[in-house]
């Protein structure tokens, strides 16, 4: 899967910017605040129909207007196509070529992306959400199915929370929580299943990862982590029962607190080096060197379940990584996957570091990007 084009109008700083991409690497080389990141960012609003740096659409049109346009040339093994992203007002829409898609997370699945940035540590050391995301967005990518059942589940939740809150509120009666019980169950075993199944194969290609990444110093196990008793074998049906099991347990609890304490929506994946607590315990140096690891098995994940790698995005990593970890990092994805780097210095990016001939090079300065 590439990314062959990208054309740009009042997205961000970009009044209007066109671009034709290497298959392999392309280098965004400027100052901070010139619009690097930007261009990162528009990629992955047209694989994901969102950005990874704010949930306000609105804010990534240009600050005069209240509108852009996002388009990107997509090639496959199979077929090429175009996906736009464009919003007017308060109106955002989504086309795969001159198809309108009804929502915006339709998108997902068209142009696969991973990113990484200095950001990324969070990933290890910030809350469950992210690591939640991190395995949600991954498996969306690979499978549009999962993508429906996380919606579908999303709402049931919403329901059954406001139905908590009007019991313990209002007095409504608690038998009306069955009916919302059983779809939550339904639907959350199914997506916890698809994660266990995930992890299954991700927890061999993380570990590979890191150990090539620390001389065979360090051993990364992955979790899942949830308050049900179950394993990553688990059964569906298995999977229901200890839900509902739950459910029944802390129906009180749960009316008191007007929310759903257990469920997709609240689990979480341990990472676990050396028989140490990564997230907890580890040092800034190993926390790191997981998050490159995930990220590099993620790769590894989605070829395996498409059959095409991503498109990769390297945000200023490799003034976060030594010369070690870039050249780990450069020998996983030379000549097989195209990938994005931007970097204030060009010297950072040097022949050591990069060790391919076959790139793009592109200026980018005040809002306007030009290939050198």
């Amino acid at each position: 899967m590439k990314l062959s084009q990208l054309y740009l109008n009042k997205f961000r700083n970009y009044k209007q910017q066109h671009l034709e991409f290497n298959s392999h690497l392309n280098l965004f080389i400027g100052d901070n605040a010139q619009g690097k990141t930007n261009l990162l960012e528009a990629i992955y609003l047209l694989g994901t129909g969102s950005s990874h740096r704010t949930n306000v659409t609105s804010e990534l049109a240009n600050w005069e207007d209240k509108k852009f346009y996002a388009k990107g040339e997509v090639l496959t093994a199979s077929q090429d196509y175009q996906l736009t992203v464009s919003l007017k007002g308060r109106q955002k829409e989504v086309k795969v070529n001159s198809n309108k898609l009804d929502r915006i997370t339709d998108l997902i699945g068209y142009l696969n992306v991973v990113i990484f940035s200095p950001e990324d540590l969070k990933l290890i050391k910030g809350s469950p959400s992210l690591r939640r995301k991190f395995i949600n967005l991954e498996l969306a990518q690979v499978n549009s199915y999962y993508n429906h059942l996380l919606k579908d589940y999303r709402k049931v939740l919403k329901q059954r929370n406001n139905l908590l809150k009007e019991i313990r509120d209002n007095g409504a009666p608690a038998a009306m929580l069955e009916v919302w019980n059983q779809q939550l169950i339904d639907l959350g075993a199914k997506v916890i299943k698809r994660r266990l199944e995930a992890l299954k194969k991700l927890i061999p290609l993380a570990r590979l990862k890191q150990r090539k990444l620390t001389g065979g110093a360090e051993t990364l196990e992955l979790k899942y982590d949830t308050k049900l008793k179950i394993g990553h074998e688990s059964s569906v049906d298995v999977i229901k029962k200890e839900f509902e099991s739950y459910l029944i347990q802390q129906q009180q609890k749960e009316i008191a607190r007007g929310v759903t304490t257990i469920g997709p929506h609240r689990d979480d994946i341990s990472l676990i080096v050396n028989n140490i607590d990564i997230r907890k315990f580890g040092s800034q140096g190993q926390q790191r060197t997981t998050a490159l690891a995930l990220k590099l098995s993620e790769l590894e994940f989605m070829k395996s379940e498409t059959g095409e790698y991503p498109v990769l995005l390297l945000d200023d990593v490799f003034s976060e990584l030594d010369n070690k970890r870039c050249a780990q990092l450069l020998n996983t994805v030379r000549d097989k996957i195209q990938t994005f780097i931007t970097s204030t210095n060009q010297r950072e990016l040097n022949s050591e570091k990069v060790g391919i001939n076959d790139y793009n090079l592109y200026k980018i300065n005040n809002g306007k990007a030009i290939e050198v």
